[in-house]
């Protein structure tokens, strides 16, 4: 036992809104070695290119990439089997994972994740998430984004999947109400 090699946590890293796997890990790559060193992170690109400018125009290069396709309003939602195919896919190719990290728009899909393969609607080839990270994310069918019809009843109870929420001082209050859906023996918001 002495001699036993620990395997690092393997992660799936989701990118935020018209990025891409490169710059999330870019972003990562300035977090703490003590941090970084005990994790294996592997970034994905989202499936479908981005479909108008991105923020981070003349920070970092393109390609970027978006997770899903929505209305300008983010209501409505196009091809989100798609991205949870592709993302089933990528997961059998490069896991098994052990939980999912996710930014902004890459946050809000991560999220959901464990409520739709709880409810079988998707993940259903691989094995169960463990724990998500969940950097400024949202929550599908909140005040801000509509829901996906496959997301319909990912929050219906409680998410039985520890997650480290990290959250701005200005989304403190709405996220608030978001963590309290998630639920683990030793939770503390």
């Amino acid at each position: 036992m002495e001699n036993e090699i620990r395997r690092k946590p393997r992660i799936l890293c989701l990118h935020s809104f018209r990025t891409s796997g490169r710059i999330f890990q870019m972003m990562i790559s300035r977090w703490p070695e003590n941090v970084t060193g005990e994790l294996d992170l592997v970034f994905a690109d989202a499936p479908f290119p981005a479909e108008g400018k991105s923020d981070v125009e003349g920070i970092y290069d393109p390609p970027y990439f978006e997770w899903f396709k929505s209305d300008k309003e983010f209501k409505e939602f196009y091809d989100f089997e798609k991205c949870l195919n592709y993302l089933e896919d990528f997961m059998l190719t490069h896991g098994p994972f052990d939980g999912v990290l996710g930014f902004s728009q890459g946050a809000t899909l991560a999220a959901a994740l464990p409520g739709m393969q709880k409810e079988g609607v998707a993940l259903s080839k691989v094995p169960t998430i463990k724990f998500l990270i969940i950097i400024s994310g949202g929550k599908f069918g909140g005040a801000k984004f509509g829901l996906p019809k496959l997301a319909a009843r990912a929050f219906s109870s409680p998410v039985n999947c520890p997650s480290l929420h990290i959250i701005a001082g200005e989304d403190a209050d709405k996220m608030l109400q978001f963590i309290t859906k998630y639920h683990c023996m030793k939770s503390r918001i």
